[in-house]
Parts: structure tokens; sequence; C-alpha cells
């Protein structure tokens, strides 16, 4: 069994990664249904919750649903880091994660996120300052290194881990690696493998279905996996690979009538936390995805981008189930 402190994770944990504007409560909630062992929310900004700013205290909600589940801060000041730690502790989350991986370059230009990478002893310090902080334990998120002269995960790991931290999650890229150059596990691999480290090692990068995961786990042997973009619109992706790591089979995909019943709890949800308005407009990115590869699909896309009510939303999905079940597209009236 895999624990971060006294959290049981199972025998094999799949994460939920944090990701902004796509990984808040309506969505972990699909994912949760569908078997992700431990989530995060968006990561959040230590000066933005110090300041009590709408938008970062936002995304400290969640419910007794999604958990276990940690709250994960980013920032560049380890005074403002220590106060967030604190400030998100008392809403009751199962750990507190340090964000040392964000490559944008608004985050990495403060020093923050990976650009914190940089400064090795600085993240340890602010590492050892959030442990001491917190009674709760405490996890990181990072990559192999600030860029290719400075791959320094393996000291990185140990040093984190002798100022108390629980867990780690590599991201198998660099702070300058885009996200279309594949993912390099060999330096997670080795992190896992060193025999100093006792903690649990997560994995993350490019692991998109059942056959990447399985490939990861056996050739690396990390504790655990962490998924990203693989989940995005495909939440079922979590019981798929449980399923194949079980029985070595890979199940169907969701049909049509699965794919509205999913992304419907997810509507609600998504208007029930946000409003109205603003619920339909963020969920507008999930559409494609909850819907790619269903032939002749482009009207509806079209349409439910196009309707401003959580009734029109309603019906489109209603004319989606109706087509598919056998009615003819050139006699159905979708607008």
């Amino acid at each position: 069994m895999v624990k971060i402190g006294n959290i049981d994770l199972g025998e094999y944990p799949l994460l939920l990664a944090p990701m902004e504007d796509v990984s808040d409560p309506p969505f972990r909630h699909v994912c949760k249904m569908f078997g992700a062992d431990m989530m995060y929310t968006e990561f959040i900004s230590s000066e933005g919750l110090i300041r009590d700013a709408d938008k970062s205290v936002q995304k400290l909600d969640f419910d007794e649903f999604e958990c276990p589940i940690g709250i994960q801060i980013f920032g560049h000041d380890i005074d403002s880091m220590i106060q967030a730690a604190q400030y998100a502790e008392r809403a009751n989350p199962d750990l507190i994660d340090i964000n040392f991986g964000c490559p944008v370059k608004k985050v990495v230009a403060k020093g923050a996120g990976s650009g914190i990478m940089n400064d090795i002893p600085k993240m340890v310090k602010m590492t050892e300052a959030v442990v001491n902080a917190v009674k709760l334990p405490v996890t990181v998120k990072t990559r192999l290194g600030y860029d290719e002269d400075h791959k320094e995960i393996v000291e990185i790991a140990e040093r984190l881990q002798d100022v108390g931290i629980q867990a780690l999650t590599i991201h198998g890229r660099l702070r300058t690696t885009r996200s279309s150059v594949p993912a390099d596990w060999t330096l997670i691999g080795e992190v896992k493998n060193n025999p100093r480290m006792h903690i649990p090692i997560f994995g993350n990068g490019d692991v998109n279905g059942p056959v990447s995961a399985k490939h990861f786990r056996d050739t690396y042997g990390v504790d655990g996996l962490m998924i990203a973009r693989a989940s995005y619109g495909n939440p079922w992706i979590f019981r798929d690979i449980k399923h194949y790591f079980a029985t070595g089979e890979i199940l169907p995909e969701p049909d049509v009538e699965e794919r509205i019943r999913i992304s419907t709890i997810h509507l609600e949800r998504s208007v029930e936390w946000k409003g109205e308005r603003r619920g339909l407009l963020e969920i507008r990115k999930h559409w494609a995805a909850y819907f790619k590869n269903i032939p002749y699909f482009k009207p509806f896309r079209i349409k439910i981008m196009q309707d401003e009510t959580l009734e029109d939303v309603k019906e489109t999905l209603q004319k989606i189930s109706e087509f598919y079940s056998g009615k003819n597209l050139d006699n159905l009236e979708i607008d």
C-alpha cells in the first residue's frame, strides 16, 4: 500500500494533476467517480491567497467526496508561502502540495513554479519553511531540472526529502521543454531507484492511456502515476487504466449515452458551483474533448458552444442522444 503520512492511497494510486482552469471541483467530481485516488486543487498563488483575492480563495473549495485532496500553492516569497500554507491548512485538506513545476513564463519570471529550480538552496529553504509551518503532510510537484545543463532532480529529491516532504511527483520534462517533446522518464526512474529515497515517488508526463501507464509503471517502478492532459474530457481514464492493470483488457470507448451522462453531471455541478453564466462559459472548453472522435458531431459542437442557458444546453444534449440512437442528421433540427 502507498501512503502519504496517514493517507492510504491503495496499492497503486492514480493521481489527477492540478491543472489551471481544468481541475476545478466539477471536473474533480467526475474524475473521482471513475476512480482517481488522489486529486489536487488548481494551483493557487500564495500572494493572492494571503490577500484574500476572490479567485484564489475560491480555489480552496472542495467537498468530502473528492478526498483525499491536496491544496497546491505556488509563489516566490518564503514568508508568503508560509502564510499561504497556513491559510490553506484551515480549509482542512489532506495535504499541502508545493508547485515547483509550472513552466508558464509570467510565473517563472518571478522565480516561482519551475523558475525556482534555478535556485535550489532557496527551493529547499522554502520547502523546509512550509513543512515546519503546518501540521499536514507536505508534498512537492516539480520537473527534472531548470534546463539541459541543470538536470538535478536526483539531488533535489534527496534534499527535499531531507527537509521533510512526504511524497514527490516528478514531471518528466525540464522547465524549458515544450509539451510536444516526449517526456523523459529516465531520471524519474533514477530517483525512484535511489536507495536513499524512502518517500513515494509519482511519475507524470505522457500518461495517456492504459498501455502507456503500464509501460511507465513496469519500466520505472514509480509508486503511482499522475495524469494530466489525458484526463481532459476523459475522466474514465482512471477506470480504464485500473481495469487494464487488473485484467490486461482494453475497455471499449464509452458510447455517446455515457458521454452525455457524465458531461451532464459535469455541467450541472459547474453551474451549481459557478453560477449559470460562468458555469456554461467555462465548460465550453470541455465539449469537444467529451465527444472527441464521434462522427458527425461538428454541428452539435457548434450549437452547444453557442447555447446561453442551461436549458438550451440540455436540449442540445437531448438532440445528440436522439440522433446517435438512430435518427438521421439530415432530418434533425438543431437550431
